[in-house]
C-alpha cells in the first residue's frame, strides 16, 4: 500500500510540474497565448459542400483565395479561375443549401451569420491570399477591399484599430500584449491578408500586397483614420531572425504583426519560434504535415494529429493549418501557446 501511495504522490506531482489550460480556462487565454488549428483552402468544394461546414468542424482559421476582377470591379473566390467563382460559399440566408459560387462578400457574409448563431464560438482567422494581389489603378486597392470588407462582415470584425489602441504602431501594441481574451473575441473574425501566388510570379508587379497593406496601414494611422483597415498584413515565408528586414522601407515594418510560413522550413529548419511568442506577435503554421516525421496530409490518425498540434504549440505556433477536414475532435482544440 505504501507503494501506491508513492506513486500516488509521484503521479500528482508530475501533473503539478506541467499544468497545461484545460478546456474551461482556454478563453481567459490572451490571442497571443493560444494556439489553435485551421484547414487550408477551406472554400474548396471538395474540403466541405458549404463554408459553414468547415466552421461546425471546429476550425479556427478560414482560408479564402480571392481575385480582384478589373472588368466587373467584384471580388471573386475560386483556386485558379480568375474571372469567375468556384467556391462552397452560398446566400447567408441558407448557410447548407442554395447555389454555391458566390463571392469573397457572400463568403463573408457566411461566417459573419454563422459566428452570430454560435454566439461562444471563436474568434475565427481568415486568411486570405489576393491571387493578383491589389490593383489600385483600376478601382481594386485597400482602401476599396476595406470598404468592400465592412459592407459584408460588419461588426464582426476585429481590426486593427481595435489592437493598437492608444499604441503609436500595431508592434508596439503586440509587444505590449494588447491583445484581448479569446473570451472577448467570440463571435468575431480576423482577416490576414498575404500576397498571392500569381502576384509573387508576375515580373512586372513590383508593389506586393504585404508592402501595399502595410503602407496603407501606417498612412491611415498617420491620417487619423486606422478605423477604416479590416485586415492584418503578414509577413510570408519563414525566415531565421525577424523576417521583416527584407522590407527597405523601415517605416512600415512595425505595421507587420502577423507571420505565416511553413511549418517545416520553422521546425525542422532550426529557426528559434520563441522570437515570436515573446513579442507577442501572431504566427501562422502551414502544412504541419510535413514536419519530421510526416504524416497523412488529409486523414493522419487522431493521436498523430493532435501530437502534431501540440508539438507546434510548443514551437510557439498561433495557428496550425493542415487539410485535416475531418478530423473534429483535433480541429477545435485550443492549447496554450508556448
Amino acid at each position: 500500500m505504501r507503494f501506491v501511495r508513492a506513486l500516488g504522490v509521484l503521479l500528482a506531482a508530475t501533473v503539478i510540474a506541467a499544468p497545461q489550460a484545460s478546456a474551461a480556462d482556454t478563453g481567459t487565454l490572451k490571442l497571443s497565448q493560444a494556439t489553435t488549428v485551421g484547414v487550408h483552402n477551406t472554400y474548396d468544394k471538395a474540403a466541405y459542400n458549404y463554408l459553414a461546414q468547415g466552421l461546425d468542424s471546429g476550425s479556427s482559421l478560414i482560408e479564402l483565395d480571392v481575385w480582384d476582377n478589373i472588368l466587373t470591379k467584384t471580388w471573386q473566390v475560386s483556386h485558379s479561375n480568375p474571372i469567375g467563382n468556384d467556391n462552397n460559399c452560398v446566400a447567408p440566408s441558407n448557410l447548407y443549401g442554395g447555389s454555391q459560387n458566390q463571392s469573397f462578400g457572400t463568403c463573408l457574409a457566411d461566417i459573419r451569420t454563422w459566428l452570430a448563431a454560435h454566439p461562444d464560438a471563436g474568434p475565427v482567422v481568415v486568411k486570405v491570399e489576393l491571387k493578383l494581389g491589389f490593383d489600385d489603378r483600376d478601382g481594386m486597392g485597400p482602401d476599396e477591399f476595406d470598404a468592400y470588407v465592412k459592407a459584408n462582415a460588419g461588426s464582426a470584425l476585429f481590426k486593427p484599430a481595435d489592437l493598437i489602441g492608444s499604441y503609436s504602431t500595431l508592434d508596439d501594441a503586440a509587444r505590449a500584449n494588447a491583445w484581448p481574451t479569446r473570451n472577448a473575441l467570440k463571435g468575431k473574425m480576423i482577416l490576414e491578408v498575404i500576397p498571392g501566388t500569381v502576384e509573387q510570379s508576375n515580373p512586372t508587379d513590383t508593389l506586393h500586397t504585404d508592402v501595399e497593406y502595410a503602407t496603407y496601414l501606417k498612412n491611415l494611422k498617420a491620417a487619423g483614420t486606422l478605423g477604416n483597415a479590416t485586415a492584418f498584413a503578414s509577413v510570408l515565408g519563414a525566415k531565421s531572425g525577424d523576417p521583416r528586414t527584407q522590407y527597405s522601407d523601415t517605416s512600415i515594418r512595425p505595421w507587420f504583426v502577423f507571420f505565416d510560413g511553413d511549418a517545416s522550413a520553422y521546425v525542422d529548419g532550426g529557426i528559434d519560434t520563441s522570437w515570436y511568442d515573446t513579442n507577442h506577435y501572431f504566427l501562422i503554421m502551414t502544412d504541419a504535415q510535413n514536419v519530421s516525421p510526416a504524416i497523412d496530409d488529409t486523414n493522419p490518425t487522431v493521436q498523430q494529429a493532435t501530437d502534431r498540434v501540440t508539438q507546434l504549440a510548443g514551437k510557439h505556433a498561433s495557428v496550425v493549418s493542415s487539410d485535416w477536414r475531418t478530423l473534429t475532435t483535433v480541429l477545435p482544440l485550443v492549447l496554450p501557446r508556448g
